[in-house]
């Protein structure tokens, strides 16, 4: 093992001479220099299978805390500059500070044997993963799970198998991870109010291996691994595609065919209603599953899954059994896109919009937490960190409270009021905390072949179709099938803060359809940025367990899925939202049949109503801090 780990090394260092540059050198000889390297540890599961692991662990005789990354993305040392840098500097960080890290390919990844599934693997993996880390002989027996996205999103369920090894985690960006929490039911991101977010159909496409992929002859040893990792990656390259125009494709259960994508997960995904009963079998978190496991969030508020995210947080703080676990989450929400925190500046730009100085110090937090909880460390995290970190855009700061949302804010409802035609910005649309007398509802036509495009919102992987981000959505509103209500000028600041619940009274000439609603912060010159955006399938209205169609001339009321953020309307400023039946391709359109969905290529034109009076009260409520 010794002299395999020093030809390791020393082939590491003689390829990093020749094809890397300066950087990539510096960090691996550092690396090398304080770090046991031991690649392709092929770990046993409790099924026979093994998952390729790289550990990283500091050259000392004492036993060391462990910081597990389990990932499906390649993070072979021996691809591209960027990728093998980053990895090496994630392992420099940690060594050097005490602790091994240790990264791990998901089932079906890359050297990993078995087939993958996405969030389909077994939990007992990550268990599995837990009780061999703790038996080597230079662990300490404490581990903390850490990543973001796809490599945090398995971490909250297996959480829930309460391993005693696993003593804290840091989930970043973790909504594709949470299945159903209280009310939501987005299944890992697949959906938002029972409607298909576009973003995995792209996502797959570009990382799903074929099922006729290069296969490793099982019982390989580690020798032959480190070998033949050197010139096989293993990595799919996909040809590039125009996701904004794959996306356009119907029926939607034939868009990666349609592409020539890889498609055999896919394919059992996209005819999941949200009650289906595997999305309860695989690897996704829900709210009947008990978290005993100290966590520091990160969230942001242009994740695509800022609500659910938000939630969860709120639901392990109230619900935990274990007064000590309730006790020890902490949370930081970012004004940033999905995984970017970062890469905050003292010029933070959110799609188009500067969000002001929006750096923290993550490093220093997150070490200081993990001190606390894998090396018993008597610090003053705690003492220090306040329960709830969150940056509000428009004032442009970071806040403390104890809670989310802080409590010292109070729900106030504004309701929808027109003369029937708030069609567009010019529109007579108005946002009133007093409601309307006359019910004179607005009307536009939803045409799925002409849907209203995204523009910005809080979207991620979704490869060139949209942009996330604020940015002004003026020139949107001048399109007839968007409903715009707007309030006065603000005579005085209005600081928002948490989440945004929304009560629509809508009719249709369809059997179903869909309603999308957008908060927007409206500047003295007209500029109109998004903060936030949801939308609900009308067949779901009473619950994802069943379909309840729509008769024409009925009026129905739809709750919509609450929308989340921090956002100070200065004063001038005004308060708007938008209302329509599409916002494609960040989510996929209805065809207005009742029919699957899916499956079908066909749409009907529907003719959509809000309605507004004192009967039919159309309204959202903003969480206003009382200050």
């Amino acid at each position: 093992m010794k002299l395999l780990r020093f030809s390791t090394l020393f082939v590491l260092l003689l390829f990093s001479q020749i094809f890397l540059g300066q950087d990539e050198n510096d960090i691996l000889e550092k690396l090398e220099e304080i770090a046991i390297i031991d690649q392709k540890v092929m770990m046993p599961m409790r099924d026979g299978l093994r998952l390729a692991t790289d550990i990283y662990r500091p050259k000392t005789t004492e036993k060391v805390p462990i910081i597990f990354s389990r990932t499906p993305y390649n993070f072979n040392s021996w691809g591209d500059g960027e990728r093998k840098t980053r990895t090496a500097e994630k392992a420099y960080e940690f060594v050097k500070r005490g602790y091994a890290y240790v990264v791990q390919n998901e089932r079906g990844r890359y050297y990993s044997e078995g087939e993958w599934d996405i969030l389909g693997v077994p939990l007992t993996d990550g268990y599995d993963a837990f009780s061999w880390m703790k038996d080597q002989s230079w662990s300490n027996g404490k581990i903390g799970t850490y990543g973001c996205s796809s490599t945090a999103e398995w971490q909250m369920a297996v959480a829930a198998l309460d391993h005693p090894s696993h003593a804290a985690m840091v989930p970043q960006g973790f909504g594709a991870g949470i299945g159903r929490v209280g009310d939501l039911m987005e299944q890992g991101n697949w959906y938002r109010g029972g409607v298909e977010q576009l973003l995995f159909f792209s996502w797959l496409y570009s990382v799903e291996h074929d099922k006729f992929k290069p296969r490793i002859p099982e019982g390989a040893s580690q020798e032959d691994l480190i070998r033949i990792s050197r010139f096989y990656d293993l990595a799919p390259e996909n040809p590039p595609i125009d996701m904004s125009e794959a996306l356009k494709h119907l029926p939607i259960q034939d868009m990666l065919k349609n592409i020539n994508g890889k498609h055999e997960v896919f394919d059992k995904m996209v005819r999941r209603k949200p009650n289906h009963p595997d999305w309860f079998t695989g690897g996704l978190y829900h709210d009947d599953m008990e978290i005993g496991v100290p966590s520091f969030w990160f969230a942001s508020w242009y994740d695509v899954s800022i609500t659910p995210n938000l939630a969860l947080f709120n639901h392990v703080r109230t619900n935990s059994k274990d007064a000590s676990i309730r006790d020890n989450q902490y949370l930081v929400i970012a004004p940033t896109l999905h995984c970017r925190y970062t890469r905050a500046t003292e010029n933070t730009i959110v799609g188009e919009r500067s969000v002001g100085d929006a750096r923290l110090n993550y490093k220093e937090q997150i070490f200081s937490w993990w001190d606390l909880w894998l090396k018993d460390a008597n610090n003053d995290f705690k003492e220090k960190t306040p329960r709830v970190q969150y940056y509000t855009m428009g004032s442009n700061k970071w806040q403390a409270a104890e809670q989310w949302p802080p409590a010292d804010t109070k729900m106030v409802s504004y309701y929808l009021n027109s003369n029937g035609d708030a069609n567009t910005l010019n529109g007579s649309g108005v946002l009133s905390t007093k409601k309307a007398t006359k019910d004179q509802p607005d009307s536009f036509i939803y045409d799925p072949m002409n849907p209203v495009n995204s523009l910005g919102g809080n979207v991620c992987c979704t490869g060139n179709a949209v942009k996330g981000g604020a940015f002004d959505q003026q020139k949107m509103e001048e399109r007839p099938d968007i409903l715009v209500y707007t309030t006065e000028v603000l005579s005085e600041g209005v600081e928002v803060s948490g989440f945004i619940e929304s009560t629509l009274y809508i009719s249709s000439d369809a059997k179903d359809t869909d309603f999308t609603i957008k908060l927007i912060d409206v500047y003295p010159d007209g500029t109109a940025y998004n903060l936030d955006e949801t939308i609900q399938r009308v067949r779901y209205r009473e619950g994802y367990d069943t379909e309840v169609f729509m008769e024409k001339g009925e009026v129905y009321q739809v709750d919509l899925t609450a929308m989340s953020t921090s956002n100070f309307f200065k004063k001038g400023h005004r308060i708007r939202i938008e209302i329509s039946s599409s916002n494609f391709p960040r989510f996929a359109r209805n065809l207005n049949s009742g029919g699957n969905n899916y499956d079908e290529s066909k749409a009907i034109i529907a003719e959509n109503k809000i309605h507004h009076s004192k009967k039919y009260s159309s309204h959202i409520q903003l969480p206003i801090r009382n200050k």
